[in-house]
């Protein structure tokens, strides 16, 4: 009798023959990109936005945009999950929202590409990001050596990655050159833990497909501090995002917080003007 193949499912092909059907769908370039930003809440969002039927994501950061352009087009298209032609399928990479050359790689792979920014009060961005870096680096220096070039003067460090992501506006504009407004998506991270529902709401009319994610999807986890999934994507098993997220910040001098406030308050005011959304970090 033929050899059963380990998976079940039939007799194994004969060596060297041609592969069984493909699993159905085609591969194809991400027609949303969920470009930024780092430790806003993009990871959740992608988590969220693939329970709907209709949403074939890529779990890993392909980072092509940013690091991986050199490899072409059709290895990035090799990347991506089999879709059928009503599925979209997205991408996420955060550090896109802050590489100069992504609006333009983007916009010339696709110019109706649909951009996601989830973002979150760059102040607690800052902290979560530098808290991220400190599990990895234990002995870098103190929060505050990091963020001022001169403390006293209160001059903030701009070079520094986590400073420097949260300046929205700035980084925006470099999008704005290639893309509307109307293609370009914000999150706010604060209501995506308070109201996830209502925020991935938002992103299913943006994506144009159907409210599938509601409330009933949700429920609070109190250890975590946010939300997770009653039902993952893959399992049927309730969900919640790996032990890296929600980790509990360094503690930082609440005169270096106002400081820091009052550093991104205009950066805020021109990133709110910009996108006409008020997200009350003020």
């Amino acid at each position: 009798s033929a050899a059963v193949s380990p998976c079940g499912g039939g007799p194994a092909p004969p060596a060297g023959s041609a592969p069984g059907p493909a699993r159905p769908g085609t591969k194809r370039l991400p027609r949303a990109i969920v470009v930024g930003v780092k430790e806003g809440g993009t990871r959740a969002v992608l988590e969220f936005i693939r329970v709907h039927p209709e949403v074939r994501a890529l779990g890993t950061e392909p980072h092509f945009f940013d690091r991986n352009y050199h490899r072409g087009l059709e290895w990035y298209r090799s990347l991506m999950p089999r879709t059928l032609d009503s599925q979209i399928t997205v991408e996420k990479t955060p550090s896109y929202f802050v590489t100069k050359e992504a609006p333009r790689r983007i916009f010339n792979m696709s110019r109706d590409t649909k951009l996601i920014v989830v973002v979150r009060n760059p102040v607690t961005r800052a902290i979560s990001d530098y808290t991220q870096t400190l599990s990895k680096k234990p002995d870098i220096p103190t929060f505050e050596g990091l963020t001022f070039r001169n403390r006293s003067l209160g001059l903030v460090d701009t070079s520094w990655n986590a400073i420097r992501i949260g300046m929205y506006a700035v980084h925006l504009q470099s999008w704005l050159q290639y893309f509307p407004l109307s293609q370009i998506h914000f999150v706010s991270g604060e209501r995506l833990i308070t109201d996830p529902a209502g925020e991935m709401g938002k992103v299913q009319d943006f994506l144009g497909i159907k409210r599938v994610i509601t409330d009933k999807h949700f429920y609070f986890n109190k250890t975590k501090g946010f939300p997770c999934l009653k039902k993952s994507e893959s399992s049927g098993l309730p969900r919640c995002l790996g032990k890296s997220k929600g980790r509990t910040h360094v503690q930082i001098d609440p005169e270096v917080i106002e400081q820091l406030r009052d550093f991104y308050r205009p950066y805020n005011i021109k990133f709110y003007e910009t996108v006409g959304q008020d997200f009350r970090w003020e």
